[in-house]
Order: C-alpha cells, then sequence, then structure tokens
C-alpha cells in the first residue's frame, strides 16, 4: 500500500481494556478502491480494528481519518456501511420501515423509495410489510446486507460477513460486493474464508495479537496457497 492520498489513514492506534492492550500501534493505509482483506485468528484484535475504523468504538490512542477527515465525526461516519456479528434491525417494525428509516438518518432523498428499491435488490420486495420479528434468519440477514448499502457508502466494512449467511444471502452479499468494487468503494473485510476473500482482495492486512505484522498487495501466491500468510507470519 502507497502513502499517498489514502482513503482510509489508521495512525498509530491503540486500544486498550484496562491494561491490556488489545491493539498496538497499528499504522495503516488504504487506498481508495482497494478491497483489504483483514486476516488474523481469534482473538487477534480484528473485530477491535475494525469497529475503530468505522466509528463505532474510540481509540485510546491514535486516530482513523477517511480523506482527512476524523472518522468520529457524524458526517465522516454517514459515509461508511458496515455490517458486523450484529443484524441490527428493529423487530417491531416492518422490512420497509426499517430501511426507510435508515434512509431518513442518512439524510437521503426520497427514503420510502429508496428503500423500496433495496428490498427489491436484496429479494425481500415482496414481504416489504411483514415485521421483521417474523422473519427467518435469511431474510434478516438480507435485509441487513440492503441496511448497508443503502446510503452507497464510500468505505464498506464487514466484519466476518459470509459466517452466519445462508447460501441466497450470500450470493446477495458477493453480487453487492462485485458491484461496490467495480463502482471504486474501498472495501474492508474479515474473513475465515480465506480463499473467497482473497479472491476478490487488491490488499492484504495480518494482525498477530494485536499488532500489524503484514500489509501490502494481494499476490497470486496467497490465491494459490491460503496457509502462506499465516506460516509465515502467524504464531509460533
Amino acid at each position: 500500500m502507497t502513502d499517498t492520498a489514502p482513503g482510509v489513514s489508521v495512525d498509530s492506534v491503540w486500544k486498550y481494556y484496562g491494561d491490556f492492550p488489545a491493539l498496538r500501534d497499528i499504522q495503516l493505509r488504504i487506498e481508495p478502491g482497494s478491497t483489504v482483506a483483514l486476516l488474523g485468528r481469534n482473538g487477534a484484535g480484528k473485530t477491535t480494528l475494525l469497529r475503530i475504523i468505522a466509528g463505532l468504538a474510540k481509540a485510546s490512542e491514535g486516530g482513523v481519518r477517511i480523506d482527512n477527515l476524523d472518522v468520529r465525526e457524524e458526517a465522516t461516519r454517514r459515509r461508511i456501511g458496515i455490517l458486523g456479528h450484529s443484524i441490527s434491525l428493529y423487530d417491531e417494525l416492518s422490512a420497509q420501515e426499517n430501511l426507510t428509516l435508515f434512509a431518513r438518518l442518512y439524510g437521503l432523498a426520497e427514503p420510502e423509495k429508496k428503500a423500496l428499491a433495496w428490498l427489491k435488490r436484496t429479494g425481500l420486495d415482496r414481504v416489504r410489510d411483514g415485521l421483521v420479528r417474523e422473519f427467518s434468519r435469511g431474510m434478516r440477514q438480507r435485509l441487513a446486507v440492503a441496511r448497508a448499502f443503502i446510503h452507497e457508502p464510500d468505505v464498506l466494512i464487514f466484519d466476518e460477513p459470509f459466517t452466519a449467511l445462508d447460501d441466497r444471502a450470500i450470493a446477495v452479499l458477493q453480487s453487492l460486493l462485485a458491484d461496490a468494487h467495480a463502482f471504486g468503494r474501498t472495501i474492508i473485510l474479515s474473513t475465515h474464508q480465506l480463499r473467497e476473500a482473497l479472491e476478490i482482495a487488491t490488499h492484504v492486512a495480518m494482525i498477530q495479537r494485536g499488532q500489524l505484522v503484514f500489509a501490502g498487495e494481494r499476490t497470486q501466491q496467497m490465491v494459490d496457497d491460503t496457509s502462506f500468510l499465516y506460516r509465515t507470519y502467524g504464531e509460533n
């Protein structure tokens, strides 16, 4: 990764839980339009870093900027779409009401129309008036995907996005990721599905015990031998 005009700049980020440093002096530059696979074993600090990049958690030291704007500022956070472990939907609202609410929170024009468009795109338009609490897990997942994309964010952050998705939700998300990459969105995703991640990634970053041990372009060797990074940089 180069140092010129990064889309996302992670500057000397530390995160402490009590006296324990979950992240240790993370410095990372992510260029606009990159798709970064964030790798590391369970407990390495991936989720903590993604939450700080998304503006959902505050670094103990250091900070994150998107196009030189602090990610903790409300206007900057609106440029981010996130799909994490929590689906983050309102069970007592309908699918249409959920997406319309988020569209309004993001200040989108014609929020009802935008919500319906994304319900169609994720195959949920026929159940748009159904309450989310009555939805199957797969339907809820697709609605969460629509919520992450509805405001067409510049930066997309995914924390293990494929882990709990059913086949249809995976297909929807893969299609949207391909479109986002084609439109030059910046994508950061952590996943244990290394082959799938490395096939779409342009860059790789690897964390070990809260420290960044590798950051660079994805190579064909990584795709052909998915255990290469763990053997080279992983814990002994």
